[in-house]
């Protein structure tokens, strides 16, 4: 697998655009679209929130019905969430006008929004830019990154990465983009992203690929406990890439998970380090757990908590905020058992043997901590099990961006 320039272009027959429709924001790019020339197998996962948005009903529809998917239209500033079928009916309208201009079905048209929840999307202003999109897209790779830049909302930096692969001799290649910065907890993939191959695979084994993806990356991360209305993960899959159809588990189908959980994972990281107000990416691998679940549970608990997130943010060594967090975990654990360890390119350090404080310097711990990327490490002693989960720091800017967030 190689790492390759761009993000949702790069794989064959797929042409992106970003515009500015000034939805709500009026010095930014803020709509996207992603295209491929070729019909798309399609696969999804959206929230588990009991309140989804508009968006998400109507893709949940078209992933599950389809016979196949070509555009995805997503707009910023308004998240078309509460409200109600006014909103379920601009989702039509969306599709509508953008299957108009591609020429496709209506079916085939899949829509995105994120931005402030219990507001109406303006439409005409929707479909205005949905023609610029359509005028403007392209399969060059600043086609791509512009598309990338149209999905931000409070994200500081786009986001977006491709990779490329064999599979029978044929070269495949994955591509996608994401938001997401405020509002993330993990509990699907809390936040947006729009994956794109040219490798051909059947709809069934899409699916499962991306639902098995989606438990180890997306749902591993976590900025401030507020899992969003409008979670969406989609990938498209146009076959153009000329391999052998994937029709059932075996070595192409293991590369092409391969290259689809790098790219998540690196999505969910880019995401968790770029929380909003966030200074460092906070990671904690939880491993010799009894079972993967108690080491995704452990390592979660330890990024979700706000005490330990404030410590990462203060550079301060207080492990025993990161020992109370794996004890209301939910998981039994013997504390005496458990060593805690901090690490970055300043070095790695113990803090908690055998749930007692270690003999460490304060100063080098603070020196530790003070790198914009930090991981603590925490050995159960009791399996063989591991799970890393990722989050950031909590600072004092993010209670700024979220009080005033609608004005």
């Amino acid at each position: 697998m190689e790492i390759i320039k761009g993000g949702v272009t790069a794989a064959k027959g797929f042409e992106a655009a970003g515009v500015e429709a000034q939805i709500k924001y009026t010095d930014r790019v803020d709509m996207a679209l992603v295209y491929s020339t070729a019909p798309c197998k399609v696969a999804g996962t959206f929230t588990t929130n009991v309140v989804k948005a508009g968006p998400v009903i109507w893709d949940r529809d078209i992933v599950q019905k389809s016979p196949y998917a070509q555009a995805v239209v997503v707009n910023t500033g308004i998240a078309n969430a509460c409200t109600g079928q006014q909103g379920l009916d601009y989702c039509r309208q969306e599709a509508q006008t953008a299957a108009a201009l591609l020429n496709i079905p209506e079916n085939a048209v899949l829509v995105g929004s994120t931005g402030v929840i219990g507001k109406q999307l303006p439409i005409d202003r929707i479909k205005t830019g949905i023609e610029k999109l359509v005028k403007a897209k392209s399969d060059t790779t600043e086609a791509g990154s512009m598309a990338a830049k149209g999905i931000m909302t409070t994200d500081t930096v786009s986001k977006e990465i491709a990779v490329s692969f064999e599979i029978n001799g044929k070269k495949v290649t994955l591509g996608g983009m994401s938001k997401g910065s405020g509002m993330i907890h993990p509990n699907m993939c809390t936040m947006l992203a729009y994956i794109t191959t040219d490798a051909a695979i059947s709809k069934e084994l899409l699916q499962e690929a991306l639902s098995a993806s989606v438990t180890d990356t997306y749902n591993m991360i976590s900025v401030d406990g507020d899992t969003s209305t409008n979670d969406t993960c989609l990938i498209l899959a146009n076959a153009l890439a000329g391999n052998d159809e994937i029709t059932q588990k075996g070595e192409a189908y293991d590369k092409f998970c391969e290259a689809l959980n790098y790219v998540n994972t690196f999505l969910a990281k880019k995401m968790a380090g770029d929380g909003e107000g966030a200074t460092a990416l906070f990671a904690t691998k939880v491993y010799n757990a009894p079972t993967k679940q108690d080491a995704k549970t452990l390592a979660k608990s330890v990024i979700g908590s706000n005490l330990t997130k404030a410590a990462i943010y203060g550079h301060d060594a207080n492990w025993g905020r990161i020992l109370c967090a794996l004890g209301y975990s939910g998981v039994q654990f013997a504390p005496e058992k458990v060593d805690v360890f901090v690490e970055s390119k300043a070095g790695k350090i113990q803090l908690c043997q055998n749930g007692l404080e270690a003999d460490y310097s304060e100063e080098q711990a603070t020196k530790i901590l003070s790198e914009p990327e930090v991981t603590v490490l925490v050995d159960m002693k009791n399996g063989t099990s591991e799970a890393t989960a990722w989050g950031c720091d909590l600072t004092y800017d993010y209670v700024k961006i979220n009080a005033d967030y609608r004005s």
